[in-house]
């Protein structure tokens, strides 16, 4: 199992996971922008789950509906690949039975994927929290940068360009670096970058004027350094600081700076902190209208 490889970053190879429904080949067609900076090989994937077989039957899993369930699978890979041959690029797909993230990280590991994309399925925040998400429990367990796929608010559309206008979320920790790293090898398809680093409130309880005048230079003097990093890759950069609730305030900021997307790092934690406490990138796949590209640590 190989772990974010800064050494040679990129996406390559991308492992497309839909069950059709929240996830379609216009989205998959909108990331072949990603081919100016390496996309040469697509992997489809189909997970059958066997309780989704046995809601949807009514009456317990039924081996003829997971038989119907995988030839229309079959169907759509086939279409889609013919368009995807012609463009030019290799392509590879996995129908399976089974439980999704297993199955998923499973492919990802057989392929060597360079970025895993999934679309968000619509659920209760409180069945979230009890029977546990399964793109939490993915990004949880992945090695491997995870874009959660969600049409734009509002619009109900997909972005001709989903990295057009990125918004980058840094606490300068290595996975937020990671994610620095990333962006540079798809420079060819963003066109700026806003950066933004959300500050804790509790930052600011009890300084004084001069404290906080020294808090937000320093910050925002990080931000800058990124911001140059940036820009002598040749991306448009510019820096921004937000006090508050983390992912409330990255979304803020992505409706502010019109964002297509919003990548950030993430450091492995366990279950039971998460659902105890929150982090950032659970919040943001709950929360956010945008698609989201989540990198782990290096």
């Amino acid at each position: 199992m190989n772990k974010t490889n800064l050494k040679n970053p990129g996406f390559r190879k991308m492992l497309f996971v839909t069950q059709f429904e929240e996830l379609g080949f216009d989205a998959l067609q909108s990331l072949l922008v990603l081919r100016s900076a390496g996309l040469d090989h697509v992997i489809l994937m189909n997970v059958i789950e066997r309780d989704r077989v046995a809601m949807r039957r009514g009456l317990g899993y039924d081996k003829n509906e997971e038989r119907k369930l995988r030839e229309q699978a079959n169907i759509r890979f086939i279409d889609w690949a013919e368009t995807l041959f012609e463009s030019g690029m290799e392509v590879g797909d996995y129908i399976v039975v089974g439980n999704l993230v297993p199955q998923v990280l499973q492919a990802a590991d057989e392929e060597n994927a360079d970025l895993i994309i999934i679309g968000q399925r619509n659920k209760k925040l409180m069945e979230l929290f009890y029977s546990g998400d399964d793109i939490i429990e993915l990004l949880r367990r992945a090695v491997r940068p995870v874009l959660i796929y969600k049409h734009l608010e509002n619009s109900g559309c997909l972005a001709d360009n989903p990295f057009a206008r990125t918004l980058l979320a840094v606490d300068w920790s290595p996975a937020s670096l990671s994610a620095l790293e990333y962006l540079k090898t798809i420079k060819n398809v963003v066109h700026d970058i806003s950066v933004i680093h959300v500050a804790a409130p509790g930052e600011l309880k009890g300084s004084s004027n001069l404290d906080i005048q020294q808090l937000r230079k320093e910050r925002r003097g990080r931000l800058e350094s990124i911001c140059d990093v940036l820009e002598a890759a040749g991306i448009k950069a510019r820096s921004h600081l937000y006090v508050g609730e983390p992912a409330k305030e990255i979304v803020r900021a992505a409706r502010e700076f019109n964002a297509t997307i919003i990548v950030m790092g993430s450091t492995g934690t366990s279950p039971w902190t998460e659902r105890l406490l929150g982090s950032t990138p659970r919040d943001m796949v709950e929360k956010s209208p945008y698609p989201v590209l989540i990198i782990p640590e290096p």
